[in-house]
């Protein structure tokens, strides 16, 4: 998949265009992606997704800015798995924020990403103000002999598919309704760094993966599977959150225990799969409670796993 980060004056290719920030890539966006994948092969146009980098309420509202469910590079990976040819990254900015509609269509859209058709979101708005819309789309579609679709709501159970859905469900420990709205487990991607080696300490040693922000969309202790860079599943139980018996900095972090495994993962890149969440973070009196309380949890974790995954 080829991933751009600018945008040129005049396309090389000509595209079947669809603009989001996609985050989380749920079943709401596959179905998009894939309604785009038939139309570019309809038509012999590259299947190409506009996404923005940060999202625009980081920009604009950052205190109430949604956590995000995936970062950049978790989204370009799945993204790719969907076999979207092309990525554009555009930087978001007040002066990207601030273009006309007019401008947008014309000179991002039409010019330099080399539209052909635009499938949009029902809810899709765009240019300064937001004063773009699907009714403005329709008459610049005949003014400039574009192709144009607005993608209807996709429902899962009876729920509208959403990225706030996915949210609101992993943040209530949710994760079946969250992977239902999905279609896969949430995870989480980062690399393994060094810890302060409590887990070690206390008989429990962990893989410490580096969270991309601070604020997580769920948190307590789970049980996990996870996917290394060579391909290699594991299983074990995890700990994301604020570790509040041992640490006050304020800062999320994930811990995984491993199961079974005594090997070396330091600057590996490790993929999480949130399976069960076991319970809610916890304060503990000492050092001791705590420790007992993990042995507790991976026992919890491996009779999940033993009837849900390795039976």
């Amino acid at each position: 998949m080829r991933v751009c980060r600018t945008i040129s004056e005049r396309s090389q290719f000509p595209t079947a265009l669809t603009i989001g920030n996609f985050d989380g890539v749920h079943r709401g966006h596959q179905a998009m992606l894939a309604r785009l994948k038939e139309r570019a092969r309809a038509q012999g146009l590259r299947a190409c997704v506009l996404t923005f980098e940060p999202h625009p309420l980081e920009l604009f509202a950052p205190q109430t800015a949604p956590t995000r469910l995936t970062s950049l590079r978790e989204k370009l990976e799945l993204l790719a798995a969907e076999g979207i040819e092309c990525v554009q990254v555009s930087r978001f900015n007040r002066a990207y924020a601030g273009r006309s509609p007019q401008d947008f269509i014309e000179q991002v859209l039409l010019a330099g990403l080399g539209m052909r058709w635009l499938l949009i979101g029902d809810d899709f708005r765009f240019g300064a103000r937001r004063a773009g819309d699907f009714a403005l789309l329709q008459q610049a579609s005949v003014r400039h002999g574009f192709g144009l679709e607005a993608m209807p709501t996709v429902a899962q159970d009876g729920v509208r598919v959403s990225s706030s859905a996915v949210r609101a469900a992993l943040a209530a420990g949710r994760l079946a309704a969250a992977e239902a709205l999905l279609g896969r487990p949430y995870s989480i991607s980062g690399r393994v760094v060094h810890g302060d080696k409590l887990g070690r300490q206390l008989g429990y040693p962990t893989a410490n993966v580096q969270l991309r922000h601070n604020r997580p969309p769920l948190s307590g202790i789970f049980a996990v599977r996870t996917l290394d860079g060579q391909g290699c599943t594991r299983y074990g139980a995890a700990s994301l959150g604020l570790r509040p018996t041992v640490d006050d900095s304020g800062r999320a972090k994930l811990e995984v225990h491993l199961f079974d495994f005594a090997g070396d993962l330091y600057g590996q890149h490790l993929r999480i799969d949130f399976l069960h969440k076991i319970r809610d973070e916890e304060k503990f009196a000492d050092l001791e409670s705590l420790k007992a309380r993990i042995g507790r949890d991976c026992e919890i974790a491996k009779e999940f796993l033993a009837a849900n995954e390795r039976a």
